[in-house]
């Protein structure tokens, strides 16, 4: 890699020169199965020739102007957004962390709205929304934290799951406006829900009751990850207030902020923007990959595959001493450890096999939406014999 480059990830020693479906290739010609998906990003897998026309077609004709004037693309792929989520208002933008910020910055005005001069945010334990000082100061992990305080001032975090703890929090601070978490938490280790629906159900009350929002943080199980254009819609729940990007744009950088009912009045102009948000070619791409998931019948297939893995490990690796859980929604799925296993990525990577290792001991698997079972089946018989010799010793 370039010296020049700041050293601000620990990169595996491969270059990805080419990718087709599920598959990568390096600088050397090697072949490697993706069960990564540029961490949930590469829904589509690589190279998917409708998303390769889209964007190409569009290069060819707009790439961008400013947000000054109207934008065709951005209305199409807000309208799309709309109609699949239920919500009624969209802000576009570049990456999580952006579509984050907005959300932030949203529950304070929504807070300063209604006369409250502190206005705090409940935010979870393990949580992870992003790397910009506020996302930062919301998520849950002292050691991403760690060298950049003083944090953002206004979050008061809870354990994850635990409606209780959000009571608690409700009857002791009266600043409170907004309650920001992910249905299925991704660093944080795949952490799902015991009843999502009894949570998110519980979040919903517990916000009407006191004049809160409710805000999902959707970076990562969005998108039909789940089997579900997003995870919430696994129960009756509607929030006021959902984020995106990752396989928003298959690879192309975009993030949306949602809103529904009053909250998607409370953002006027002037009180928020982006340059690059919702430009012509980023909109093409969303929606574009909107499209291509409907057409292809991939909210259904994620569901039934990520099952159908967790199954197969959970079959594979009966009785295997140091498997602590192996949990999933959808094609989001976790296999934890009894101890830090960091070192199972470089060894899945010499089996010419990507997956990712976060929270030290949960194994990250997020395969492209596009993966079939004969591929599922690959990465199975790959990792299984890794994570054997592994915990043997």
């Amino acid at each position: 890699m370039s010296e020049h480059l700041m050293n601000t990830y620990a990169r595996q020693p491969v270059t990805f020169a080419k990718g087709e479906g599920v598959w990568l290739w390096d600088k050397e010609g090697n072949r490697y199965l993706d069960a990564l998906a540029g961490i949930a990003v590469n829904g589509l897998g690589h190279a998917h020739p409708d998303l390769v026309a889209a964007i190409s077609e569009q290069a060819g004709r707009l790439i961008h102007v400013s947000n000054v004037y109207g934008i065709a693309e951005q209305s199409s792929l807000a309208d799309k957004l709309c109609e699949v989520s239920g919500m009624d208002k969209v802000f576009l933008c570049n990456s999580g962390c952006e579509a984050n910020e907005a959300a932030i910055k949203l529950a304070r005005l929504f807070g300063h709205q209604k006369g409250v001069e502190n206005p705090e945010i409940i935010v979870m334990e393990r949580a992870f929304h992003g790397r910009t000082l506020a996302t930062l100061s919301a998520t849950g992990n002292r050691k991403t934290q760690a060298g950049f305080e003083p944090l953002v001032s206004g979050f008061i975090r809870v354990p994850f799951d635990d409606l209780e703890a959000v009571r608690q929090v409700s009857a002791h601070n009266p600043n409170v406006v907004a309650v920001l978490l992910e249905p299925i938490q991704g660093e944080g280790g795949i952490n799902v829900p015991k009843d999502i629906a009894a949570y998110l159900q519980g979040l919903r009350q517990l916000c009407d009751d006191n004049g809160w929002l409710l805000m999902l943080d959707e970076v990562q199980s969005g998108v039909a990850r789940t089997g579900t254009w997003f995870a919430f819609q696994h129960t009756q729940v509607v929030p006021d207030v959902m984020t995106l990007a990752k396989g928003l744009g298959s690879g192309v950088p975009i993030g949306a902020c949602l809103a529904h009912g009053a909250a998607a009045e409370v953002f006027t102009y002037g009180k928020h923007g982006s340059t690059f948000g919702g430009n012509p070619l980023a909109s093409a791409a969303g929606l574009a990959t909107l499209n291509i998931i409907e057409q292809q019948g991939l909210l259904a297939h994620a569901e039934q595959l990520g099952n159908w893995i967790r199954e197969a490990f959970a079959t594979e690796l009966k009785g295997v001493a140091g498997v602590a859980t192996i949990r999933n929604a959808g094609l989001m799925i976790g296999i934890e450890l009894d101890r830090p296993c960091v070192e199972l990525v470089k060894q899945a990577l010499e089996a010419r096999l990507l997956i990712n290792v976060t929270a030290d001991k949960v194994i990250r698997l997020l395969p492209p939406l596009v993966m079939n079972q004969q591929e599922a089946q690959q990465v199975v018989d790959i990792l299984t014999p890794l994570i054997k010799k592994f915990l043997a010793h």
